[in-house]
This record gives C-alpha cells, structure tokens and sequence, in this order.
C-alpha cells in the first residue's frame, strides 16, 4: 500500500470531538448511560474496549507511581466521616456562584461565563433580568442508616484526596517509609457539575488517579519542580505529542485557599487547551485542619534529628477519564491515500500499545474449518500473555481496517501457508510491514515488540 499524502487529526477541518464520540459508541469504548431510558446526563458507561482500555490506563498511572521505592497504594472508602469535609472546607467553600434568568429559566455559573463577567447579561438569551448569585455545594448528600434526619447526613467525596491526609499516619507507621514518601490512590469522586460537559472531560461520576507525596518543609519546593517533570514526562512515554502539552501556572491571587504554588498539565483537545491534571504544593494546610478537628497528632517524628513537623504535601492529581480522553484524541488519525482507483481513507488509533485494548487480533484467512480450528488454538495461546482478539468475519482487507480503528498494534493471519511451514504472518498497524513468525515464537516476538516500541 503506497504511503498516505494525507494525514487528518481532531481539530482539522470536519473532523471534532463528535468524530470521537461517534466512534467510541460504534466500536464499544464508551456508551450514554441509561441509553434505552434517553440518558443521564453527563453519565457515560465504558463498553467492552473501553473498560480495557481505561484499566490499561490506570495500569500505567499506577506502576509509574507505585513501583518507585517512595510511594505506597491506598483504597480508602468513597463514604467518610462527615467531619472529613469539614475539615478539608468543602463543606462551607466547595460551591459554585449561580445565577437564574428569570426570562429563559436558564441557570448559569456566575464566574466563568464570559457574558455575565462583562456586561451582567445572560449568556442564552442576554435578558439582564437575572436573579442574585447564589452558591450552590458540589457534594452529593446521602444518607446513612435507616432515617433521614440531619445526623445522618453524609456526602460521596468529591475528590479521594483526603483519605491520604486521614490515613498519613497509618500508612506511614505500617509501612516504616521515612519522609519523604508518597501515598498512591485511584478511586471514584462525585461532583453535581453545574456546567458538565464535552463527551467524558467533565462529569458528575469520574475516576480520579491522585498522589499524595509528603515531605519536610523548606524542601517543598524542590519536589513540587521535580514532580511537575516526572509527570511531563510520563504523558511523553505513553504518546501524547509535546506540542499538545503545556504547564499553565496559577497565578497567586487564584491559588485555592490551601495552595503555596499550583501548575495544570493542559492538553490541546479539540475544544482548545484544558487541564489534564494539577500539581499543586497544598502546604502543611491538610494534615493541620485534620489535627484541628479530630484531636489526633499528625505530626511526622525525624528520629535521626530528633525533631517533630507536620509534613508538607506535593499533590499530583489527574482524572482517569480526561486522561483517557487525551489518549483518545491524540491518538486518532486519517490516513488518505490516493491511487488510479480514487481516495482512500484509512481510521487509525494510534495508541501506545500499553493503552491499546487489545494487543493482538487473531484472523483466519478463511472461515474453513482447517484454519479456525489453528487460529482459535493459537488465540488461545495468547491469551495466555496478552488481551487478544478473534476475527473471522468479512474479507482480510475489512478486518484489518476494524483493528486499525480501535488501536491494535499487531494483526496475525492464519493462513493456507500455516498448515505447512507452522508460521503466520504479523501485521504491524503504524509501519505496515508484514513478517513471517513461527507460531510456537509468536508470545515471544509480541512481548519484544511491545517492549521495543517507540
């Protein structure tokens, strides 16, 4: 096949993130929620290559974190004390300004709407009739136990952050690591978003991948820097490309109220630049509100200088979602290639094979028995190693283009040759290039591709 003249990325002409979303439903990465019932809105479910996709991703943010000799994991429950949100503020500053039109109903946030912010007007009908802003808590309420009296009120976090600060002496003591050192966690976080939104970047159920890393005071700034490059350059090994990328720094009169000093990672997705994850110095501000309102010291013992502190906190903190997003949209390409037959256009995810859902698909040149009976025993074979696909539906040609379009690095035919010399032939999706593998080498030439790819 001659070389494309011609590639289209998201963000070109015709091609935005409905282009994503229309291939995420078609080829089973993400699904509405509740679709036969019309939807939940800014809900979505991950389907059958989006589930393993997303824990491939979570995979990466995980080993990254938890295989350095500094940071240890955490799986903290979604429900908490309610005092744990006093503490942390969300209960009294976790809130959005929102302003009513009492001419078209619409509701609005008051700081982030463009219109609103100039002129005091309705960014839907621009009626000036408006109410007051009003703040409005992010936190879901529920429950706990049989009545639903305010004693029982608790809320779904909004963020996992805090069950590192509450479990920093647990952790610490359990595992005997020395400041500074690090807590790892990924789990669930609820926010009822006024303004939710652009596919999975904004939700009100979302996987946040977050670390904790707690160190001396007067060292905090050295970690924060080295922090911010460590995880630049894990977006860099993992395939998104550099030009996409930026550091967006928080300037010191919009730091939160915990801040010394924030960065957002942002990515250029099709709606423009936006952020990918946060790092942020948070100060010793955590563990101190946690003393304040328990009454338990969390002060941090420096036995070889035989003195106390309460440790600072680098934060490090990305949804797993917008991260797969990214993956997504940096990844997607149209390869249009022109020849004596016309134009030819061809779908590739282009995801860092870690990522890919599936790393090898398996596909009989024919339907015949005397081929699927190999190609199934030789799926299996590995599957043993790799999450692989079975394909024996359409021409060689069909199937091809279907693995392309869904991020499979490696393609193997099963052919009439295969009953002879016991070899296959390897497709590679990004070069093109077809090589001949004996079957009993195929686990160990895909595991060496995986491993030297770049």
């Amino acid at each position: 096949m001659p070389a494309p003249q011609k590639i289209r990325r998201l963000g070109d002409p015709g091609l935005d993130l409905n282009t994503l979303v229309s291939l995420s439903k078609r080829r089973g990465f993400v699904f509405q929620s509740s679709e036969i019932y019309g939807g939940l809105g800014s809900c979505w479910d991950y389907g059958p290559l989006g589930s393993l996709m997303k824990l491939n991703v979570k995979r990466a943010w995980w080993q990254a974190m938890t295989r350095r000799s500094d940071i240890v994991g955490l799986d903290a429950a979604i429900l908490m004390h309610p005092m744990v949100w006093k503490a942390s503020g969300h209960v009294d500053g976790f809130s959005d300004p929102l302003v009513d039109c009492k001419e078209c109903k619409t509701r609005f946030r008051a700081d982030n709407t463009e219109s609103y912010l100039k002129d005091k007007k309705c960014p839907n009908c621009g009626s000036k009739n408006l109410s007051e802003p009003r703040n409005f808590n992010l936190m879901f309420k529920t429950h706990m136990g049989p009545v639903e009296d305010s004693g029982s009120v608790i809320y779904l976090r909004p963020e996992t952050a805090q069950g590192h600060f509450v479990n920093f002496m647990n952790c610490q003591q359990s595992s005997r690591y020395k400041v500074p050192f690090g807590i790892a966690a990924i789990g669930k976080s609820f926010r009822n978003e006024i303004t939710p939104g652009n596919f999975i970047f904004r939700t009100r159920e979302f996987e946040q991948m977050e670390m904790q890393y707690f160190v001396e005071p007067g060292t905090d700034e050295k970690f924060y820097h080295q922090w911010k490059e460590t995880r630049w350059n894990f977006y860099l090994k993992y395939g998104l490309t550099e030009s996409n990328l930026r550091f967006a720094d928080h300037p010191p009169d919009k730091l939160a109220h915990y801040a010394k000093a924030a960065t957002d990672v942002e990515y250029k997705f099709p709606m423009g630049f936006s952020e990918l994850e946060g790092v942020h110095n948070r100060s010793d501000f955590d563990l101190t509100q946690h003393m304040k309102f328990s009454g338990k010291s969390l002060e941090y013992f420096d036995e070889p200088n035989k003195k106390k502190y309460i440790p600072y906190v680098i934060e490090t903190a990305v949804g797993c979602d917008r991260l797969f997003l990214a993956f997504m949209c940096d990844a997607y390409r149209e390869e249009v290639t022109v020849d004596e037959k016309g134009e030819d256009t061809r779908i590739v995810m282009g995801l860092h094979p870690e990522l890919a859902p599936y790393k090898v698909a398996v596909l009989p040149l024919s339907k015949k028995e005397e081929l699927t009976g190999p190609a199934e025993k030789l799926r299996n074979q590995l599957a043993e190693d790799f999450d692989v696909v079975y394909d024996e539906t359409a021409s060689i040609g069909k199937r091809y283009r279907r693995q392309d379009e869904v991020g499979t690095p490696f393609c193997v035919t099963v052919d009439f040759d295969s009953l002879n010399d016991q070899a296959v032939t390897v497709r590679h999706r990004d070069k093109m290039t077809q090589e001949r593998v004996a079957m009993s080498n195929l686990n160990e030439y895909i595991q060496k591709a995986l491993k030297n790819y770049n």
